[in-house]
């Protein structure tokens, strides 16, 4: 949690909120590519990329 307060801290601190739709966009995917890698639709996911 102190990883995401610092980042919070960043982003509001520099006026960056623009990079927060991006970090949250590769998080999604990230968890989609993990959540997936041991699944039936593991093969379908990857013609996504």
């Amino acid at each position: 949690m102190e990883m995401i307060r610092d980042l919070w801290g960043f982003l509001k601190e520099r006026k960056k909120f623009w990079l927060l739709p991006i970090i949250l966009f590769l998080l999604l995917f990230g968890g989609l590519i993990i959540f997936t890698s041991g699944s039936a639709i593991a093969p379908f996911i990857y013609t996504i990329f």
